[in-house]
This record gives structure tokens, sequence and C-alpha cells, in this order.
């Protein structure tokens, strides 16, 4: 289910950019004509597309681990651009329509960032030779918890896990549901010392 939420956000926020660079354009040519067909066009899915996006962006932040700065700041620019955009709109003030756009845009940039940034810090963990336990807090213990039985966006209680070694080295290098792939991120060797770590969490 998150993963299909995840993936439903993600193309909402390419199509509300796309409907919003679109109509800044043409204000910004004077199209006014153009903009005013193209808005009576978009109108329902604009409004589809807008619910979308907040019902899924709202549900995601209610089964993040953790909200950051830089995610705070992502959110306070989208709640600030959409009261511009339909001032801009509405009344064609181009520079309103223009910081709207802005706005956007950087929150979608903060959030890359932010991905970017666990990423770097992820490769700069996994470079260095760390125990099992180091590498489970660093990558794992977000949603499944120090213990194993946080079960943050439906990750399951390793605590109570009868999963063989090998099945939990398949599902650590592939993923499985909401859960991420760390193929790339782990090594083969990094993989199995977190499945075997998970071992001493079972009960």
């Amino acid at each position: 289910m998150e993963t299909g939420i995840r993936h439903t956000h993600l193309l909402t926020v390419i199509l509300f950019l796309a409907i919003y660079l679109i109509k800044t354009t043409l204000l910004l040519a004077d199209k006014k004509t153009t903009l005013e067909t193209f808005t009576k066009a978009v109108k329902v899915p604009e409004m589809i597309i807008s619910t979308l996006f907040l019902v899924t962006g709202i549900y995601m932040l209610t089964i993040v681990p953790e909200i950051k700065t830089l995610m705070i700041i992502k959110i306070i620019a989208v709640l600030i651009s959409i009261p511009l955009a339909v001032i801009g709109f509405k009344k064609q003030k181009k520079l309103l329509a223009v910081a709207s756009l802005l706005l956007l845009i950087g929150a979608y940039g903060l959030a890359e960032m932010s991905k970017k940034q666990k990423s770097a810090a992820m490769t700069t963990i996994t470079a260095t030779n760390i125990n099992g336990e180091e590498l489970y807090i660093a990558s794992c213990a977000n949603c499944h918890g120090t213990d194993g039985k946080l079960g943050l966006m439906g990750s399951k209680d390793l605590s109570q896990s009868t999963m063989d070694l090998d099945s939990r080295i398949n599902i650590i290098k592939n993923g499985k549901n909401a859960m991420v792939p760390f193929v790339g991120q782990l090594t083969d060797v990094q993989i199995k010392t977190v499945a075997v770590y998970i071992e001493s969490l079972k009960k």
C-alpha cells in the first residue's frame, strides 16, 4: 500500500508542477485567451490531482519516522505556494504566479536534497568497517526500531520473525512491499552481517 501511495504522490507532484508551469508560461506570455481555455480544460483534472497531491502527502507525513528541517521547509513552501497561485492566476498577477511556481519547484528540490543527503550518509556508513548492530541501526531502525518491534510503515516485528538467514538476506537485498532494496547501498557481506544481527533480536 505504501509503495502505491508513494508512486501516486510522485505522479501527482509531476502533473501538478506541469499544470502550473504551463499556466505560468501562458500568463507570462500574455496569452490570456489560451490561459483561460487551458484553465477551463484542466479544471476538473487539476482538482483531482490537487486533492490526491494533498491526501497522499499528508498520509506520507504520518508514516515518516522523523520530520526533519528540510521536510518542514518543504511543507511551508507548499502551503504558501497554493494561495499565491490562486490569487496570481485569478487576478493575472505574474509575480505571484512565478513566486508560487518557484516555491513548488523549490519544495520538490528540497525533497530530492533530503533523499540525496540520506543516500550520502548511507554511503559514508557503508564505506566503513562497522558491525551488524551499527549497520542495522543506520539502515533499519527507523522503521523496525532498535529492538525490531517498532513496526512503522508496515514493517514486520523482527523479534518474532521465523524467517531463515537466506530469506532475510534476500529481503534485505531486494526489498519487499514498502521496504526499499539495499542492494547497491550495502555490500553482500554487510547485508549478511545485518541479517545475522537480526537473529539476536528474536525472543
